[in-house]
């Protein structure tokens, strides 16, 4: 089953780069989940930052975004899925 971690415009980029390292290094591959231009930004910020986490250890992480429908309190919204795994 993949991970899937939840971003927010408040985020702290470094903490979901952690969090992306762990969990690939557990699993292989993560997925992230942001809706709204600042969870976005903040997303993007976080994956450049875990592949220099990541880069020492000859890990080099590649990243796929698609889009996701999904339902929050019943509305229905579109939200960008970010794909990372190793290369």
């Amino acid at each position: 089953m993949v991970q899937i971690l939840q971003v927010a415009s408040s985020s702290q980029p470094s903490a979901v780069a952690g969090a992306i390292a762990g969990v690939i290094r557990e699993r292989k591959v993560c997925e992230l989940q942001a809706i709204g231009a600042g969870a976005i930004n903040q997303t993007v910020k976080a994956i450049a930052i875990a592949r220099g986490y990541m880069a020492p250890a000859g890990v080099d992480l590649i990243c796929t975004p698609s889009f996701s429908d999904i339902l929050i309190n019943g509305e229905e919204r579109t939200a960008i899925r970010f794909k990372v795994e190793s290369r």
